[in-house]
């Protein structure tokens, strides 16, 4: 396994360090383990289109894009004012 360098601010980095810490794990350990929960954007996609498929299935949803792109806009503005933006 190599390691790598990761160029950070100092805060961010000791955030990360005491969020590790208190779960009993070292930075390294940490990042590797949040690393592996992460998804990317393909499967975040893949995962969204079996979940639309499976409501389209199960109850007959299918918005269409227009209804897709304003639920979205819906979602990120609930988002952003339970995040106090």
């Amino acid at each position: 396994m190599s390691d790598a360098n990761v160029r950070i601010l100092e805060e961010a980095r000791d955030r990360l360090a005491a969020v590790a810490a208190a779960e009993g794990l070292s930075l390294r350990g940490y990042l590797a383990r949040l690393a592996q929960t992460l998804l990317t954007p393909a499967e975040r996609a893949e995962r969204a289109e079996k979940a639309r498929a499976a409501l389209e299935k199960w109850n007959g949803y299918a918005p269409t894009s227009a209804e897709q792109d304003v639920l979205d806009h819906e979602l990120d503005r609930r988002l952003a004012q339970a995040a106090g933006r």
